[in-house]
Order: structure tokens, then C-alpha cells, then sequence
């Protein structure tokens, strides 16, 4: 039995505060599940997906959630997209071909008659020029700015051919700038109608649906692109459901009111052990890293003998146990098993060290333990999370507050353009993060220039900068892996970090659909098809 279950310390939070996520989920926890707009057409297409958050921006050059993504996947085109199944390829979306001229220059041909809405006429090179030099450019401060860092210009051969011009050799650049968020590709005329950027209502789109509404915290609603020259979607609409709460949505489901929602991972034995004839569970490898951050500009941690006292009363093997009944493995780091990088062990082990951490608080000044809190976003395994970070620590006189946020308040914890000074307060975090499949991507948030915007530990070190800058580029495998988990025990030194677990991605679908995701269960759902 963990010790989270021997003596709860949870704090003095109601139930509704926890999973208070939209006007949707607050109904399902009265027992009340009703979506707006919910019940499928007379032809029955209307599809219905849940998204862990609601939407905050459309732009892919200031998206903050894969949820964003995964919309603009579908009224928006890529040069190329994830191929969907078990492995981790590519496939054209508007390019007609993609060609590796040398080891710095890409050259494309875009498919003709793309047709952007709003009369902003077809996509041609200058639009795919004008999406990726704007995310490179440092006046657009974009968080994704990484992505196309080393991207020296994009040359236009013709109307529909081009050359992607690097500086240097990008490894990641066919799975995470090409597919990624920025791989969008704007209407150049339709962002400078609208002076360069926009917010929930895209000045145009291109894809086989486009954006029809958005009420927050509600359901943002895509229809049917009838401009669309290429294969027809089978579904009329498509509604996204912002559900924080895995449990919620599992309510939701088992409501009828959705369709395709990722389930927790403490559910998948019970939905597996009660197969449906109307539904499929299935289990995907998770791209997904979970860690407690510490933040080091904090004026309580800056000493980084509290910090790793922190890490050492922090229990994961209660952790596992408690938010994912054991369904889950410990990270040993920020990378997955199965991508470059993946270190074998951590520094710290699974099980906490309260006499370690007691000595390391005593060294620090602090013999009778200190006072601190923890934020956290109000979905139930995290939550639990918390709770059991809160019982640990509280063992090594660690005594900490849990504060609980609806993921529209969370996401910007962090951030100084929002928050401003507020983010040094900012003490213990627990987190999640999506991910792209290749270590640059995991990095690519932790180093320095990220501080104050997805760096909320504020952590920042000369090596791990030089040593990302370098893996970038590095074009040998081997190499560019033990950059990677270099990086890694850099992070763990600091006392920032205390790595929890990758998940898995458990997943139910109606069988009235077929679903096409990406090897770790994204939805991809401009290719969904009606069964």
C-alpha cells in the first residue's frame, strides 16, 4: 500500500473543484452529461472528439496545446503529415514531392489547386516562404521558433516549387518542423489582411474542413470545406469537446456523447475486461512526459540543496501506484524508451529518500523543513499526483500547499508575457507535455531562451544550450544520442526536475468509425472515415 494511501493529505479541495474544466464537464460531474449540440445529424455525421483543453489560439506560430494542433491538421495544410499506423513515418499532404537536394536544401512541389477560403486564392511557394520565415522570425516570438532556427530562407523556384534553405544540417526537420505545428502553411495575402496574426478565427483555410465557431470552454466546431479538390471527409462537422478530466470524458463516452476519447490509463483493464460490441479500447505507446518542476529562481529554492532535497522525498513508486494503479512505468528522464536519448536509469531512484532529504534540508538551514507550494492542473491523475507529492514530501518536513487550476488558468502559470512577475512565485509545478518524435523535441523547451515561456523551472545552463545547439545538427545517430541523455543528467543535477512517468495513450472509439491516429494515438482526424 502506498503511503499516499496510509495518510491522506489532500488538500481541502471539493470534487467539483477538481474536474472543473467547461460548462461540459461541470454538467457530467452533477450526473448531467449533455454537450451542446451534441446529438449526432439524421445521416449520423457529426463527429464528436474529445481534446484534454480548450483552444487558446489558432496561430501556429503561438499554438499552446497538440489540441490546436490536431484542428489545425484539419482546416489547415502541411507540406507533410504524419503517416497514420504503428510507425513513425511521413507522407505528402500538399507537397507533390519532397526532394533532399544536399544536406541543407529541401526542395518541394506543391500539389495545384489548394484553394484558400475567404477568397485568398490558391497556396503557392510564397505562402509556404511566408508561414515558415515568419515562425523563424524573432519579431514573431514565437515558441516554436526552434523549429526553423537554423532556417536560412526559402528560395521560390515557381508558383508552385521551392527550395528550404538551411544554414546548417537539421536532423529533426522531417519529424517535427515538416509535420509539426510549424509546418502550417498561411495564406500570405489573409495574414496581412489581418496585420499578421490572428487569435481563435483564422482569416482563411485550406483544408478539407474549415473553422466554423468556437464558444469557450464549450466546443469549437469545423464543417465541411466545399472548395475541397481533394478526397472528400466523410463527416459534415466535426466537434471538439474540451474535457481536461480522462474520467469525465470516460462518462462522456459511455454517455453516447462521444466518440473518440483517450481514457485514463487506470480504466483501460475495465474497459478492456467488458468488450463492447458498439466500441473498441486500444493501448498506444505515449510520447507524453509527466515531471514536478522546481523552480530555481524561486527565492525559497535557489539553494540547490533544497531542490534536490525535494527530489529525494519525492516518491514515484507511490505515484504509479496511486494515479495509474500501476499502469504506468517510471521515467527516467524527459525522453521515452524507443527515441535517441532515452537514458537507461535516473540519478534518483523511484523510491523516496525522507532521511536523505532531511539531512540535505538541514545542510541548507532549514532543520525543522520548510513551507512551500505546488500548482497543479485540476485533472484527476494529476491531481492524484499532487496529493501524493504533498504525503512524501510532508515525511521529509517538506510542507506543501496544492493549488488546483482549470487548464485555461494553467497554461500560462508559467509565462511572463501573461503573468509577468507573478511566474517567480511559481514554486513546485506538476506537468505534462506532447511531444514529436525525436529527442530535439523534448529538449528544445528547457533551454535558456524558453525561460518565461515553457521553461517555468527557469531552469538555464551554458552546457545543455551548447549541447542542443550541437544535436541539431549532428547527423550521427550515436552521437546526437549521447548528447541527448547528457542533457538530460544536466537537468536532473540542477534539482529542477523530478521525473514521473511517459504514460501510455489508452484509447476508446465508437465502431461506427474508423479512426486514423499516429503511433502514440493522436487523433488525425481529416482522415477519420465512417465505418
Amino acid at each position: 500500500m502506498s503511503k499516499f494511501k496510509q495518510e491522506d493529505k489532500s488538500p481541502k479541495i471539493s470534487r467539483r473543484q477538481f474536474i472543473q474544466v467547461s460548462a461540459a464537464s461541470t454538467a457530467l460531474m452533477a450526473g448531467q452529461f449533455a454537450i451542446p449540440g451534441a446529438s449526432w445529424s439524421a445521416d449520423g455525421k457529426i463527429l464528436r472528439i474529445r481534446n484534454y483543453s480548450d483552444i487558446l489560439t489558432l496561430d501556429p506560430a503561438h499554438c499552446k496545446s497538440k489540441n490546436e494542433d490536431i484542428i489545425n491538421d484539419c482546416i489547415q495544410n502541411k507540406l507533410i503529415c504524419y503517416k497514420p499506423g504503428d510507425k513513425w513515418e511521413w507522407q505528402p499532404m500538399a507537397a507533390e514531392y519532397m526532394k533532399q537536394l544536399t544536406p541543407t536544401k529541401i526542395e518541394f512541389k506543391l500539389k495545384p489547386g489548394i484553394m484558400f477560403t475567404n477568397g485568398f486564392g490558391e497556396m503557392t511557394s510564397e505562402d509556404v516562404k511566408y508561414s515558415f520565415e515568419r515562425i523563424a522570425d524573432p519579431a514573431t516570438k514565437s515558441a516554436y521558433a526552434s523549429d526553423w532556427k537554423l532556417l536560412d530562407t526559402v528560395e521560390i523556384k515557381d508558383k508552385y516549387t521551392g527550395v528550404i534553405v538551411l544554414k546548417e544540417p537539421f536532423a529533426p526537420i522531417w519529424m517535427t518542423s515538416l509535420p509539426g505545428i510549424s509546418g502550417v502553411i498561411l495564406s500570405k495575402k489573409a495574414m496581412e489582411s489581418v496585420g499578421g496574426s490572428f487569435s481563435n478565427t483564422p482569416p482563411a483555410c485550406s483544408g478539407p474542413y474549415i473553422f466554423k465557431e468556437w464558444k469557450p470552454k464549450q466546443v469549437t466546431v469545423i464543417v465541411r470545406n466545399p472548395d475541397w479538390k481533394g478526397t472528400k471527409p466523410d463527416f459534415d462537422e466535426v466537434h471538439f469537446y474540451p474535457i481536461d478530466d480522462e474520467k469525465t470524458a470516460e462518462i462522456g463516452f459511455e454517455a453516447g456523447d462521444l466518440d473518440f476519447t483517450r481514457i485514463s490509463v487506470s480504466s483501460y483493464e475495465m474497459f478492456q475486461s467488458k468488450p463492447s460490441p458498439e466500441a473498441t479500447v486500444v493501448n498506444k505507446p505515449s510520447l507524453y512526459y509527466s515531471w514536478m518542476g522546481i523552480n530555481m529562481d524561486n527565492p525559497v529554492l535557489k539553494d540547490v540543496k533544497i531542490r534536490k532535497a525535494i527530489q529525494k522525498a519525492t516518491d514515484i513508486e507511490s505515484i504509479l501506484e496511486a494515479a495509474y494503479f500501476g499502469q504506468a512505468k517510471p521515467a527516467t528522464g524527459i525522453i521515452p524508451p524507443g527515441l535517441l536519448g532515452h537514458r537507461a536509469k535516473s540519478i534518483n531512484p523511484p523510491k523516496a529518500d525522507p532521511k536523505g532529504a532531511k539531512k540535505l534540508l538541514a545542510e541548507a538551514g532549514f532543520p525543522d523543513g520548510i513551507d512551500i507550494t505546488l500548482d497543479c492542473l485540476n485533472k484527476s491523475t494529476i491531481v492524484t499526483q499532487a496529493q501524493v507529492i504533498q504525503a512524501s514530501l510532508g515525511e521529509a518536513g517538506i510542507r506543501v500547499k496544492v493549488n488546483v487550476h482549470e487548464s485555461g488558468e494553467f497554461w500560462v502559470l508559467g509565462s511572463e508575457k501573461e503573468m509577468k512577475e507573478k511566474v517567480k512565485n511559481i514554486q513546485l509545478i506538476t506537468n505534462r507535455f506532447s511531444s514529436q518524435p525525436d529527442p530535439y523535441w523534448y529538449t528544445m523547451w528547457f533551454v535558456s531562451e524558453q525561460v518565461g515561456v515553457w521553461n517555468w523551472e527557469r531552469f538555464s545552463s551554458k552546457e545543455f544550450d551548447r549541447l542542443h545547439k550541437e544535436a541539431a545538427v549532428e547527423t550521427d545517430p550515436a552521437k546526437r544520442d549521447k548528447m541527448y541523455q547528457k542533457m538530460q543528467d544536466l537537468m536532473e543535477e540542477s534539482g529542477c526536475y523530478r521525473f514521473i512517468t511517459h504514460e501510455s495513450a489508452p484509447i476508446i472509439y465508437r465502431n461506427s468509425i474508423v479512426p486514423a491516429m499516429t503511433p502514440e494515438g493522436i487523433p488525425m482526424v481529416r482522415f477519420f472515415k465512417r465505418a
